[in-house]
């Protein structure tokens, strides 16, 4: 397979490809707005792949609302693939609640650097 080819699928991958970084712990955030885009994002295939990345506040509202939860599993549902700050995650006291939730939690300072250099287009709330 020609070089050229392969560094355009990648390209193409990369620029198909949306990660929301989410930081706030307002939860009106979450329904007019993040879980709202990323599930029509997904339903229109506007993203080929959507990721949202909870750090900060927001895994403390994850880790104490049910109807954030409910969200939350909504939009795995949907194809949606999340994330979270493990070190938020333990400073919260919510790994396990998140991690039940199907949540990859994990150390994500590395991960957001790579997806930055690599390019990749970052939406942060």
């Amino acid at each position: 397979m020609d070089i050229k080819y392969k560094l355009k699928i990648n390209i193409s991958q990369i620029m198909d490809k949306l990660n929301i970084l989410w930081l706030t712990d307002n939860k009106d955030t979450i329904f007019n707005m993040l879980a709202m885009y990323s599930i029509n994002s997904k339903i229109n295939d506007w993203w080929q792949d959507v990721n949202v990345i909870i750090w900060g506040a927001s895994a403390k509202l994850v880790g104490n609302d049910s109807q954030v939860q409910t969200e939350i599993k909504e939009m795995i549902n949907q194809g949606i693939t999340i994330e979270a700050c493990k070190d938020c995650c333990d400073n919260f006291g919510v790994t396990n609640i998140l991690t039940s939730l199907g949540v990859n939690v994990r150390y994500m300072g590395k991960p957001l650097t790579d997806y930055i250099k690599s390019g990749e287009n970052i939406l942060t709330i």
